[in-house]
């Protein structure tokens, strides 16, 4: 009896999952009960007692002589019942949690930003003290539907050092670059449609795209940019709707697109429908500018998206995205839609910041800092039998496999214990093949108790036999 009763709570475990997710909408026939009892291996009186218990509690109703249905409106979206379910320490939003919620004085080498003190904190002041003696409409106002035209001439003009032409009316100001990415998700895709991301990527592409009901498609990534070969074959099997992807700097790797595979990737892209979506908002870290696939493509089919928040406010949030002209007025639609109207306090206050003459000193400096650390964290990680895997040629990031055996999310969970955060390599792994990889964000790594506690818990996971307690 135990043992029916547990195989009756598994088949109704099964259906609730899939109204959670939203896979069994309501109206929806449920298999026949000899079906779903030939599919699951199980007796028809189970399935009976299963599909009896699910219509008392109201989540499906029996029609006589037509099946049962499931009823009720749709469920709410619960991002985290879309898909495989993920060990707590690599799924992406538990990940993100981490490191927006945890203690100010737990130390974060998996986060992915800069240290407070790192940011341009004398140009962030000027700017908030001239905004505070400026006209009230600059404290008050909404901004207009593309938002600030001088902040937009500013980006055009930035974009063209890096040989993307564009014009201030194909540019639209966005809370942040995850609201751009947003935005255009909602004006492209539909629930079903295939994506592909590089394997591995930043993760939260793999939140977003759960909330939009679309199936990602893992595409892995070299030194270089994505495996060209396999990228094809992806092409050809799903017929993607979007490719999203990094061309400057390479979150999580810290790799460069490389020219000849930029070309090449455009190439096979001309033979389809698929539209790029280029997630560029490491841009001022860049000492020499890789190539962008928007510059190459001249906004034809790529889409540009950027972000200020790495490098002067994540508080002060303000993203954009240049697209082609013809999509300019259905995106600013969709922008009013979902937010009605930006915020102009923010948009000035980049403007002015940006424009102060110490933010390209400011940058020179970072980019000096952060070259000075590189070597240096991957030297101490090397001593410790972390490698990186490729070293980068600017940026925060360091993309290390770890000793053979040992299994990055229960290290990073034994260092959160510990408060130190950080970022196990499946986080960013569609096909969940990065367990033995960790991702370091140099500038987060000076102090000297990150590698203590490493360390520490690098020598207890040596002690533990390979793959027992894994995720």
């Amino acid at each position: 009896m135990a043992r029916s009763g547990t195989l009756i709570l598994q088949v109704m475990s099964l259906i609730r999952a899939g109204i959670a997710s939203r896979s069994l909408l309501p109206g929806t026939r449920l298999p026949s009960i000899r079906q779903q009892a030939r599919r699951l291996k199980m007796s028809v009186s189970t399935v009976v007692q299963a599909y009896e218990r699910l219509a008392a509690e109201g989540l499906v109703v029996s029609r006589p002589g037509a099946g049962f249905y499931v009823s009720g409106p749709v469920a709410p979206l619960a991002l985290m019942k879309l898909g495989p379910r993920l060990d707590r320490a690599v799924d992406p939003l538990w990940v993100s949690r981490q490191s927006l919620e945890s203690d100010p004085a737990s130390l974060r080498p998996g986060c992915g930003w800069l240290p407070t003190t790192w940011m341009f904190e004398d140009g962030l002041r000027r700017a908030l003290r001239s905004q505070a003696r400026g006209p009230l409409s600059e404290l008050t106002e909404y901004s207009t539907p593309l938002g600030n035209p001088a902040l937009r001439q500013f980006l055009v003009r930035r974009m063209a050092s890096l040989r993307i032409d564009a014009s201030p009316d194909q540019l639209v100001l966005t809370e942040s670059g995850t609201q751009a990415i947003d935005l255009i998700f909602r004006f492209l895709l539909k629930p079903g449609d295939s994506v592909l991301v590089d394997d591995p990527c930043y993760f939260n592409f793999h939140a977003l795209l759960k909330a939009h009901q679309v199936r990602a498609i893992g595409v892995p990534y070299t030194a270089q940019g994505p495996d060209l070969q396999l990228f094809e074959k992806a092409l050809q099997a799903h017929s993607p709707r979007l490719y999203i992807t990094n061309s400057g700097i390479h979150n999580p790797t810290g790799a460069t697109l490389s020219p000849q595979v930029a070309h090449r990737l455009l190439k096979l892209v001309d033979r389809s429908e698929l539209v790029i979506v280029e997630d560029d908002i490491f841009a001022d870290f860049e000492s020499t500018h890789a190539p962008r696939l928007a510059a190459l493509d001249g906004l034809a089919r790529v889409i540009h998206i950027g972000s200020l928040s790495k490098t002067v406010s994540a508080s002060v949030r303000c993203g954009f995205l240049a697209a082609r002209p013809d999509w300019i007025d259905a995106l600013v639609d969709l922008k009013i839609a979902t937010t009605f109207g930006g915020g102009r306090l923010a948009e000035d206050l980049i403007l002015k910041t940006l424009t102060d003459g110490g933010y390209r000193k400011h940058m020179e400096t970072v980019r000096q800092r952060l070259s000075v650390q590189m070597e240096k964290v991957a030297c101490r990680l090397q001593g410790m039998g972390i490698r990186p895997a490729l070293m980068p040629q600017a940026g925060m990031f360091l993309w290390c496999r770890l000793p053979e055996g040992v299994d990055a999310a229960l290290l990073a969970r034994a260092c959160l214990d510990e408060g130190v955060v950080l970022a196990p390599g499946n986080s960013f792994s569609l096909s969940q093949s990065s367990g033995s990889f960790l991702r370091f964000n140099v500038a987060q790594c000076a102090d000297e108790r990150i590698f203590t506690v490493l360390s520490r818990a690098l020598h207890r996971s040596a002690s533990v036999p390979v793959g027992h307690g894994g995720s």
